[in-house]
């Protein structure tokens, strides 16, 4: 039984009297000890998908239908403010791209992971700073008694993102939604940060979502993959079934763009031609259209449903044809 299950879940956005969707019909799930990649290009809803689900949408943002349910408490989008709160930090965390922006710079690491063991565990005292001690051990943050005492700007980009995440995992979350977490980070420390995140994802059991625009990343850590292009879920499935044949023309294009140590030396990158479009410009028919190199004219008159078999659905009148 999936931990967390999102139905059909749209998020608008409204300046100067028009209206936008952001987020579109988008469904998925995720069960304890399962990762789900959401992978697509800047602009794809992926994050405002992540802050619908914790209920973080920015001013003029709001869910404007479908259902977010979660185990042992039910629809999100109706339940009270007092019990989403009581759930938002406890049974679902995130941890955000920036650690600049999501960590208080006025405050000392100590006081941002005891502060969020005292809201959700009531741990006060000693006990908090032992605790908070214990988790800057566990994501792996070298002298963890001086860190206590730091402040964010004084960490790397790397221990910045753990101390991020010990905050995050302080309560033992259900499920935990990482946003781009290796962004702006080395190699090196991008890996070591993703192992962190598998090695506790073992160990608590916990429901992983991992947003992300690179590929390899959802290749190594993800069991399931949700390909988003301009607000809409385009392709949805098992990860090796997908990155093994993709159906949806995106999802090819995407993994097509990805560069190849197997290749030629002198082989041209490939990449998909023009951009996305705005949430403003979004017109009817296959957002994906205007891109796609075998699109027909039923793609722009008509928004292709996303349609298949359990384990591979995709939004693509093309590949109804084909079968």
């Amino acid at each position: 039984m999936p931990v967390l299950a999102v139905h059909g879940l749209s998020t608008s956005f409204t300046s100067g009297g028009r209206t936008a969707y952001a987020v579109r019909e988008v469904s998925f799930d995720v069960s304890a000890g399962r990762t789900v990649g959401i992978v697509g290009e800047s602009g794809s809803g992926k994050t405002i998908t992540a802050l619908s689900v914790m209920g973080l949408l920015p001013p003029g943002a709001s869910v404007t239908s479908g259902r977010i349910e979660l185990d042992g408490v039910g629809d999100l989008t109706r339940v009270s403010q007092n019990t989403l709160r009581s759930v938002r930090g406890t049974r679902i965390a995130m941890i955000f791209q920036d650690s600049m922006t999501s960590l208080n710079p006025l405050l000392t690491i100590e006081t941002q992971i005891v502060e969020s063991l005292r809201v959700h565990l009531g741990l006060r005292g000693g006990r908090a700073r032992a605790r908070a001690l214990e988790l800057l051990e566990e994501m792996g943050v070298p002298e963890p008694e001086r860190r206590l005492s730091q402040f964010p700007h004084q960490l790397s980009g790397g221990l910045r993102q753990r101390v991020a995440a010990a905050v995050a995992l302080a309560p033992d979350p259900d499920v935990l939604i990482a946003d781009e977490p290796t962004t702006a980070l080395d190699v090196t420390i991008q890996a070591q940060l993703l192992e962190l995140l598998r090695r506790e994802q073992q160990t608590r059991g916990m429901a992983l979502i991992l947003i992300t625009h690179d590929l390899g990343v959802v290749a190594g850590m993800a069991d399931e993959v949700c390909v988003m292009y301009a607000g809409r879920v385009v392709e949805y499935g098992e990860v090796d079934a997908i990155f093994k044949r993709p159906r949806h023309p995106y999802t090819k294009a995407l993994l097509d763009s990805v560069p190849r140590l197997s290749g030629a030396l002198d082989l041209r990158l490939r990449s998909i031609p023009g951009n996305p479009p705005s949430i403003w410009d979004i017109e009817t028919g296959c957002s994906f259209s205007r891109r796609c190199p075998i699109a027909f004219d039923r793609c722009s008159a008509e928004t292709p449903p996303l349609t298949g078999v359990p384990g591979r659905l995709s939004a693509c009148f093309a590949v109804e044809e084909e079968e």
